[in-house]
């Protein structure tokens, strides 16, 4: 498969046709339909683009650093073609009135949106199974999950209907499916990119990131959707760098810091052996690995779980029948017409995070959980400061097990909660962390997860860059 670089490189000669690009792209989405990797389609949207790229090609004027790349969104990412549902009945029938600003960065820069992808109901999951519209398929072996909650997203890269797509990350959303599906996924620093149309589950804590086959096709999408935002408070107004930049540039020099609380009891061997090897292979090749610690590690579920649905159910109260929602028929009274249109809209588990949250936050409660997370939360963030005082950036699995089974952890709420075991910690200290495949266990990737420091997205591409092709190898 072609580098992105290459691709944009043929379309800009005119080598290739953007259209060509485009419909190639639908043709392998009509092949896939089976892996419910998209929502919806956008052919005709997206056809019109890619000749009006062509267009301008040929009267000579220059084209982006993306031009003719065609992308998948999640669609809990707003484009104003086409519908936003979140995967949610609540929002089945929603049409946006703009684009999400990472969709008008996209398209100044040439890529090509041509469909909306699947995931778990308002991003609430580790696996893809709250779906209301259905589960999107593994492409790698049906049997196992693809992960959640941007599922869809990495089924779209996975299966090869697209080069690069958009997902979002609360507590390990882009990461873990990247880890089920053997590809790249990566979460920036919260604020790097701006959240402006990225309908909210937890706003403290999500991020839009890149899902690409490879870490340098990562590095060259996040160097177009990054950058402060007027219309979002939270996104920084921190310089962006030239994220490709430390591509190439090996790891001599860079220490990589092992969490002894990362590989002790719920550690998998065989996950365990894997992420080993990659390290060791990293260590041949001029790395320094150092062991640190992370003591509040094992308080990052609990916390995650109060500050996330507390979020959550404070930014779901705006669905109620009454403005652009799904309404429920015929309502009594305005009380009815809450109660049944949320209780018809919202599956199960949007149900279960909305209830925890609104527990958390009410009164008597407030202190003893919300507080109380809160206060975890900066001690989580100081561990992770702290551990990077004596490295560079921090290695770990990105799953605890090998690929869990489909139903197998959808049926237990707590076993699919400690999916993210390793994931969430990152989201709490607003951290950029990035999965790439270091092997197979059972005949199925594994992700190695590696974390940097605030707004060190740049090291974190050269060492993930370092380590990609040393597990390649």
């Amino acid at each position: 498969m072609i580098s992105l670089k290459e691709q944009v490189s043929k379309v800009r000669s005119g080598e290739t046709q953007a259209e060509a690009v485009v419909k190639e792209a639908l043709n392998q989405i009509g092949k896939t339909q089976h892996l419910k990797a998209y929502l919806s389609v956008l052919p005709e949207y997206a056809l019109e683009k890619a000749r009006a790229l062509d267009g301008r090609r040929e009267k000579g004027e220059a084209l982006g650093p993306l031009a003719g790349v065609p992308i998948a969104i999640k669609d809990n990412i707003v484009v104003s073609s086409g519908k936003t549902t979140c995967a949610s009945r609540i929002l089945e029938n929603f049409q946006s009135p703009y684009d999400a600003t990472v969709v008008e960065r996209l398209l100044a820069a040439g890529a090509i949106p041509v469909g909306k992808t699947n995931l778990d109901e308002f991003a609430m999951g580790a696996t893809s199974e709250t779906s209301a519209f259905g589960a999107p398929i593994n492409p790698l072996d049906p049997t196992v999950i693809p992960g959640g909650s941007s599922g869809g997203s990495a089924v779209a890269v996975a299966s090869g209907s697209v080069p690069v797509s958009l997902g979002s990350d609360t507590g390990g959303s882009i990461r873990q499916p990247a880890a089920c599906c053997g590809i790249v996924g990566m979460k920036p620093t919260y604020g790097r990119v701006s959240r402006y149309g990225l309908v909210a589950y937890a706003s403290s804590l999500d991020q839009i990131g890149p899902f690409a086959h490879t870490v340098a096709d990562a590095a060259l999408l996040l160097n177009v959707i990054a950058g402060h935002d007027k219309h979002d408070n939270t996104s920084s107004t921190q310089e962006v760098p030239d994220f490709t930049a430390g591509i190439g540039k090996g790891l001599k020099g860079k220490s990589i810091g092992i969490p002894k609380e990362c590989f002790g009891e719920g550690l998998d061997p065989e996950v365990e052996s894997v992420i080993r090897a990659a390290l060791a292979a990293c260590e041949r090749e001029g790395a320094k690995i150092v062991e640190v610690s992370l003591p509040s590690l094992k308080y990052a579920v609990a916390t995650y779980y109060v500050i996330a649905t507390a979020e959550a159910s404070a930014n779901l109260s705006r669905y109620d029948g009454v403005r652009y929602t799904t309404r429920t028929q015929s309502p009594k009274n305005l009380y009815e017409l809450y109660a049944k249109t949320r209780s018809e809209g919202f599956g199960a588990e949007v149900k279960k995070r909305i209830l925890l949250g609104t527990y958390v936050l009410s009164s008597g409660f407030y202190d003893a959980y919300y507080m109380q997370a809160q206060k975890v939360r900066r001690v989580i963030t100081d561990d992770y400061a702290n551990a990077f005082k004596q490295c560079d950036v921090v290695a770990m699995p990105t799953l605890a097990t090998p690929t869990p089974k489909v139903g197998k952890v959808f049926q237990d709420p707590m076993a699919m909660y400690l999916q993210d075991i390793y994931t969430v910690a990152v989201n709490l200290a607003g951290l950029p962390g990035l999965s790439l495949p270091a092997g197979k266990v059972a005949g199925l990737p594994t992700g190695l997860q590696l974390i940097g420091r605030p707004f060190a997205e740049q090291e974190l591409f050269q060492v993930s860059d370092a380590v990609e092709k040393l597990v390649a190898m």
